[in-house]
């Protein structure tokens, strides 16, 4: 349906699942950090509102993922519902919806964590200049993936922006922050992965410790999730060591 020059899409995707799809007017010329406050916002309402009937919500950049229990509830009922508590979240949405504290991450730049130094020093950047550049945005988190706790952000300035490796690592370690194409993101764990490495994060992103509790009302496990701000401050290799960082070889 279309409400204020905002068009749901529900559809069946599984025998247990249902994808909601948002589009805006183009007249409306929504950012990527806009439309992640609103994925924010309709994922948060979802959650509240229909937890009985859920396994997970899962929302990323234009797009929410509903797992619901087809015991408790038949697919019609819930597309009904979830269309009436969308148009709900809409008049609700405000200014007030889209003010989120901005998560300040700490980041070691250096040659010892920044992997793919060369490649940047290949297009005629200093580390100097990847720390101005990296530091000087404040990012929105547009998606959840990859791996637990994976956060995609938006966007780089044109200067950072790499492609992914052909050849992926076959490990990087945790908390290596990272660049692909015009994203950023924090590795969360050490696994294989194709960005460019610029640094390293010394803080969790991810509790696994509390997988066994989660339930679908809480805050999610991790750190960084949708429709969050996020903004990273370069810091000196004692405060990343007293952070709890480490220098592994990637």
């Amino acid at each position: 349906m279309t409400t204020n020059q905002i068009e749901f899409n529900i559809a069946p995707v599984a025998e247990c699942s249902v994808l909601v799809t948002l589009t805006l007017s183009p007249s409306n010329n929504q950012s990527s950090a806009e439309y992640a406050h609103y994925m924010a916002h309709f994922s948060d309402a979802i959650r509240q509102n229909l937890a009985p009937v859920l396994m997970n919500v899962t929302p990323a950049y234009q797009t929410i993922l509903v797992d619901y229990l087809p015991y408790r509830i038949s697919e019609q009922q819930l597309i009904e519902q979830l269309n009436n508590l969308l148009n709900h979240a809409l008049s609700t949405f405000s200014s007030i919806s889209k003010t989120r504290d901005t998560i300040e991450l700490p980041a070691y730049y250096s040659p010892e964590t920044a992997l793919d130094l060369d490649r940047y020093q290949d297009k005629g950047l200093s580390l100097d200049e990847i720390i101005q550049y990296h530091t000087s945005q404040t990012y929105s988190v547009s998606a959840i993936g990859f791996t637990p706790g994976f956060a995609f952000m938006s966007d780089v300035v044109n200067e950072l922006a790499l492609p992914r490796h052909s050849t992926p690592r076959l490990n990087v370690p945790k908390g290596s922050i990272a660049i692909a194409d015009t994203k950023t993101a924090v590795y969360p764990s050490d696994s294989p992965g194709g960005w460019n490495i610029i640094g390293n994060c010394p803080l969790p992103l991810f509790d696994h410790s509390q997988l066994k509790n989660a339930d679908i009302t809480q805050r999610p496990l991790s750190l960084l999730n949708v429709g969050d701000t996020v903004r990273f401050n370069a810091i000196s290799k004692q405060e990343f060591v007293e952070l709890g960082g480490g220098i592994v070889n990637g």
